[in-house]
């Protein structure tokens, strides 16, 4: 019994492999150049969130296996989260509190990003300018081309095979060079 309680998800490795793909994908000069989103650890967070969502959008369409895949991603995702806030100084009282209300965030964003899926490119367009760019306003051209992007990376992932998935190979597509 002791064994089960103590032994490693095999979700572990893979999702930590993704993570990680994500975490550099968002971090991906371009989208805070050419893209315009806010170098801020809120236009990190928000990048990260939205790599993290096409992961398990992808992840969820597959089996029992790839959900695993996917939840543990979160898992993995919240926990980096709590120990970057104690590295930035906050207080042990307060991360507790300051997770949840990522977890409510990238929930938030993961739901509104679904939903605009399904609605359509202007509504994703909306969806991503009031993530991505807060209050500042996007230039023209830059919110279409993370819209395409968005939509190119989840064809790209889709058409990644389920083994490739399960051992955390799913690869992003290079982001858009420019907001051309």
């Amino acid at each position: 019994m002791l064994k089960r309680l103590f032994r490693k998800s095999p979700a572990a490795e893979p999702a930590r492999q993704l993570y990680e793909s994500a975490v550099a994908q968002g971090r991906q000069p371009v989208f805070y150049t050419a893209l315009g989103v806010p170098d801020s650890v809120d236009g990190r967070f928000d990048l990260i969130c939205l790599h993290i969502w096409l992961l398990q959008r992808r992840l969820r369409r597959g089996g029992a296996a790839t959900a695993a895949v996917a939840q543990e991603l979160a898992e993995i995702f919240f926990a980096d989260m709590d120990v970057s806030l104690r590295e930035m100084g906050a207080a042990d009282i307060g991360v507790g509190r300051r997770v949840k209300k990522m977890i409510e965030g990238f929930t938030g964003r993961a739901q509104a990003y679904d939903a605009a899926l399904l609605a359509g490119p202007e509504a994703l367009a909306a969806a991503l300018s009031r993530n991505l760019y807060g209050r500042r306003e996007a230039k023209p051209g830059q919110l279409a081309a993370i819209a395409r992007y968005v939509l190119a990376t989840e064809v790209a992932l889709a058409a990644q095979d389920e083994a490739v998935a399960l051992a955390g190979g799913l690869r992003f597509p290079p982001p858009p060079e420019s907001a051309a």
